[in-house]
Formats: C-alpha cells, structure tokens, sequence
C-alpha cells in the first residue's frame, strides 16, 4: 500500500470474542496501518477485551478505542487501561477520545462540552507522563505509565476540527465521505494548527469513510443506510455546515426521529429508511467499484493522512480481503498524491 488506511470495527453481541482475535490477525496481514474498535458499552462487547485480544494475535497494526469518552469511563481507568494495552500491543496504542454519543446517550449521560474535552486530553498528557500531577482535587500518578500514547479527537464540527489542530496528535475525521465536506472541514483543522503554532507533520488527519461497492445500487444503499442514518442524527442540532449540505436539513430531522441508540449500525435497524438516497450517496461511498474507486482518489487529493474504512457486519472476512485485494488496489494502481 503506498498510502496509508485503516480499518475499524466493533466486535457485535451475537459473536465470540475470540472473533476479535481472527480478524485482527487478517487486518494485520491485509497490511493496514490502523485498527480502531468502537466503545459502545451497550450494543458491542467490551472494548477494551477487544482490543488486548487483538493486540496479542498482531505484530504491526496500531489499535485503539475508535472512539472512548470522558464520561462512562474516568480518565484515570482509560489511561490506566490504555497503557495495558499498549504494553500487550509493544507500543502500539493510540487513545481515541470524543465527546460521547452512543456510548453516553445510552447510559443517559450528556456529551462532553468543548472545554472539558480540552481539559481530558491535558489530563490524558499529565497522567502518561508517569509523574505526579495535580488531578480531581488531589495528587494522583499514573504508575503504569511509560510514554505519551498518542491522542486522537474524533472531529466533525468547527470547534472540535480546530481544537484538534491546536492540541491533539490525531484528529479522526468524521462525517462524510464527500470531498467538498471534508475540505470546509480540514479548513478549520488548519485553523487550529496556524493558531498554536503547530506544523501540519505533528497531526495526523485520518479520515472515516463507510463503503459498500456493489454492481447493484439499491443493494449498496442498503448496506450503509442504517449507518448514515446514524450520521443523520448527530448532524440535527449543527448551526453551521457547508452550503451545498442545507438541502439535507429535512434528512437530518427525519433521522433523529427514528434513530435507534441499541440497533446504532446495525444492517437490520429500523431507522434505515429515515433518510434519502440522495444523502447516502453523499455521506458514504456507494456504487459499482469504478464510482467507489474514483471516490477515494478524490478525497486523497484532500490534506489527509490516513483513510480507515468501517467494516459492516456480514462477511466481514470476504469484506476485508476485497477491500484490500480489489479495492485500495485499484487506487493504487492509479497513482496520484
């Protein structure tokens, strides 16, 4: 692979844990560079007894939470947890962090504000520092602690995309698959950058993107419509996005209608239907391989590092070879930036 991606996946309620192991391995050997894994208490198993799984079945990938939050989780408890895993992994954690949306919303929590993601990840920094620090009212240390594992933001809105420019190690690009969205996006993560004085090579941008290439549309749509549905509903409450996407304001109302926090990507959801084709083939990468192909070199004419794909459930073996064997070879072959 001349450029560089990433795959990530939960591990679904209805499979073994030791499934985790199987498909690290094949991410591993398929040469991706990624491996992100959802923390959703409620609709998948354990992230954590994920991720230790997969850190002991590869010897390359890096593997984080894709992503954690501030608040079912203490800081302490992820960071602690996280430098488990990077000793299993031999140093290869990252630590993805967000405000929250599955994860809290379905424990009745409220996602975290701008200022107190900006005060956990300076905690996250001071807890991996190993040294004391004064933390929570008193003086805590992390003794587990041996380096700075990496902090990713998952970003999609203004605030978040420049906070991560100004004091994240990665920012994990969500929303769509779009070119046009994703430039408005990275214009804000730039702003961030120029506004600590940082340089573009101290972040890496890695950009989600949801795929399903079919020679049969309708069939394609339907494989990622429960998941831009769920897209759907965290744009809802956004003031600002780029002008070409007001048209989708109605989509977005239907959604959070009908979103359903348990079925959250589920093939099988019963809010799928909530949101036109039209957004879909805007949010997602649907169609025959030569549409997704010319997709995906578009948005790596984009100011990105990595583009990591979510792996639906069904097949998720024939998926991931296919992704890898058919369809970032085919990107490849076609050179460009």
């Amino acid at each position: 692979m001349t450029h560089r991606y990433g795959i990530s996946m939960g591990v679904s309620p209805r499979e073994p844990l030791s499934r985790a192991s199987e498909m690290a391995e094949a991410v591993d050997q398929h040469g991706f560079e990624m491996l992100w894994y959802i923390d959703f208490q409620l609709g998948m198993k354990d992230v954590y007894a994920a991720m230790n799984l997969a850190a002991l079945s590869t010897e390359n990938v890096l593997i984080g939470a894709g992503v954690t939050n501030l608040v079912t989780r203490h800081p302490t408890v992820t960071a602690n947890a996280t430098a488990a895993l990077d000793e299993l992994s031999k140093g290869r954690a990252v630590l993805g962090l967000g405000a929250g949306w599955s994860a809290v919303l379905g424990a009745g929590g409220v996602p975290s504000r701008l200022d107190a993601l900006r005060s956990g990840i300076d905690e996250f920094r001071q807890l991996f520092s190993g040294e004391p620090c004064d933390l929570y009212g008193t003086e805590v240390r992390l003794a587990t602690a041996t380096r700075q594992i990496p902090v990713y933001l998952a970003v999609s809105q203004p605030a978040m995309l420049r906070l991560a420019g100004e004091t994240c190690d990665g920012a994990v690009l969500m929303g769509a698959a779009d070119p046009e969205f994703c430039s408005w996006q990275l214009d804000y993560i730039h702003q961030g950058l120029k506004a600590a004085g940082r340089d573009r090579r101290d972040l890496t941008v890695d950009l989600f993107v949801t795929m399903s290439v079919s020679d049969d549309e309708g069939s394609a749509l339907d494989d990622v419509r429960a998941w831009a549905t769920s897209q759907a509903a965290t744009f809802h409450p956004w003031k600002r996005m780029p002008p070409a996407w007001e048209r989708f304001r109605g989509d977005f109302e239907r959604a959070a209608e009908a979103y359903g926090l348990v079925d959250h990507l589920s093939l099988q959801a019963g809010h799928k239907h909530a949101v036109s084709d039209d957004f879909v083939k805007s949010v997602a990468l649907v169609g025959d391989l030569e549409t997704c192909v010319d997709r995906l070199r578009q948005l790596w004419q984009l100011d990105i590092d990595r583009i990591t794909f979510a792996l639906l459930s069904g097949g998720r073996e024939q998926r991931l070879a296919h992704l890898a064997d058919t369809v970032i070879s085919a990107v490849e072959a076609g050179g460009g930036s």
